[in-house]
């Protein structure tokens, strides 16, 4: 048995509990967590505002050694140091066929099926986005855990798997961030910081953070942010001060509200690119007039995980971290213990901090 963080119900408070942890069966293998980062996905999947079979193991961003494997795996094998990739893509569907692995049709097959079992009445367990990362350890997919380059620590490697992959992607594949041109961040969450360090990476020359917490500012510029907006009324206004009159070359929108993407493109330039990588819900509805669409000639897109494809983009993130210029650490402002999920989820909803991290 395992000690596991358990969401009974949608919308329920989550659950200290030992579950049983089958060994892995073919294709499968099993992952001894080192650490889990604390995603706004994983709250959206607690409230509802993302689908999830329950009762789960939630958490999707992880890293961890190998303990097992089942028969036909031959990429890992027990003792090597892996990232959870919780969207692993099929290669074999129509998105994937076209080069977009990061749309794979059957990249959420493995939440739909029962992984574990709760000891105390015997119920089927479901793992978080397939992975279950709030966990000791987690049964997943081969094609779910990617090797871990060495030179990259253990720990801080779990970020790898959902906040900077994302956020890098976001950059250099989804907005495709040149040299010396100008960006707008909207939320320095623990993606916000990888965005704001990608930018940085891809030689902007203005990275502009903005949030709705002061505190922030701090974390934002060490991440490599060059100015800092207080979010307000006011925020599309700064933002073309600070670019000549002309508004961000880019705007990366990672809160996943209604507002604040109508904000982040009103905050970029006619001709400019504006990306969405935040999770909103359903609800969130965001309007535009069919003058400006036309006027303004701006291109807003959505981002999938980055539009990445992790198994060739790890081994640059890894690149760029043992060359010193992605700093993992530096996006991790508390490292908790599963106790600690509840909070940090409550932290996430008030704007505080960075990446909370489960230390295991």
């Amino acid at each position: 048995m395992v000690r596991a963080a358990v969401l009974p119900a949608v919308g329920a408070p989550l659950e200290l509990a030992e579950i049983n942890l089958p060994d892995p069966g073919p294709g499968q293998v099993r992952v001894r967590l080192a650490a889990a980062g604390v995603c706004h996905s994983d709250l959206s999947l607690a409230n509802g505002t993302l689908r999830q079979p329950v009762p789960a193991v939630l958490g999707h961003e992880g890293a961890g050694t190998v303990v097992a494997v089942g028969e036909d795996v031959t990429a890992v094998a027990p003792g090597d140091r892996v990232v959870l990739n919780w969207a692993p893509s099929c290669r074999g569907c129509h998105f994937c066929g076209l080069g977009e692995p990061w749309l794979c049709a059957n990249a959420a097959a493995g939440a739909a099926d029962p992984y574990a079992k709760r000891p105390s009445d015997g119920a089927e367990l479901y793992p978080g986005l397939g992975t279950a990362v709030f966990a000791e350890e987690t049964v997943v997919a081969a094609g779910a855990v990617l090797p871990l380059p060495d030179g990259v620590p253990l720990t801080e490697a779990a970020l790898l798997g959902c906040a900077v992959l994302t956020g890098y992607g976001a950059v250099h594949h989804a907005t495709r961030l040149r040299q010396d041109e100008s960006v707008a961040v909207f939320g320095v969450g623990g993606v916000g910081l990888s965005v704001i360090q990608s930018a940085r990476i891809a030689g902007a020359a203005a990275v502009i953070a903005v949030d709705v917490s002061p505190e922030k500012e701090e974390l934002a510029r060490a991440a490599g942010a060059t100015d800092f907006v207080l979010a307000s009324d006011e925020t599309a206004k700064r933002i073309r001060k600070l670019t000549g009159g002309h508004g961000a070359d880019a705007a990366i929108e990672c809160v996943g509200r209604a507002d604040t993407i109508r904000t982040a493109w009103s905050s970029t330039r006619r001709g400019g690119r504006t990306t969405v990588v935040g999770i909103g819900g359903k609800e969130q509805q965001v309007t535009f007039s069919a003058l400006e669409l036309f006027h303004f000639a701006r291109t807003l897109t959505g981002c999938v995980y980055g539009n990445s494809d992790p198994a060739k983009d790890l081994p640059v993130l890894a690149g760029h971290v043992r060359a010193g210029r992605l700093d993992l650490g530096a996006m991790v402002t508390e490292r908790i213990g599963l106790d600690g999920i509840p909070a940090a989820f409550d932290a996430m909803l008030a704007g505080r901090g960075g990446r909370a991290l489960v230390v295991f």
